[in-house]
């Protein structure tokens, strides 16, 4: 698993945030870490699935639907997830 200290966890990307969490589930659903790592490593993935939560709401909040006129051209943006 690449580890990272704690405060390199807020420089992380996405994709390298969510590998690196998607290998710490696989090592503590094998079961076989001793219980103090597995401590360890379950704060870690808390910390970086806050990180990776946090990155897709900026990310999400960045998105915009264009809405067209009737016709067709481009009226304004408003947020992808609202509907006309």
């Amino acid at each position: 698993m690449a580890e990272h200290s704690p405060t390199d966890i807020a420089q992380m990307p996405f994709e390298a945030a969510l590998a690196e969490l998607e290998e710490i589930v696989r090592k503590l659903e094998q079961g076989s870490v001793p219980l103090e790592e597995s401590i360890r490593v379950y704060e870690r993935g808390e910390a970086l699935k806050k990180h990776c939560e946090t990155l897709l709401k900026s990310a999400e909040a960045r998105i915009e639907k264009i809405g067209l006129g009737s016709d067709g051209t481009a009226r304004g943006t408003g947020p992808l997830d609202v509907e006309p």
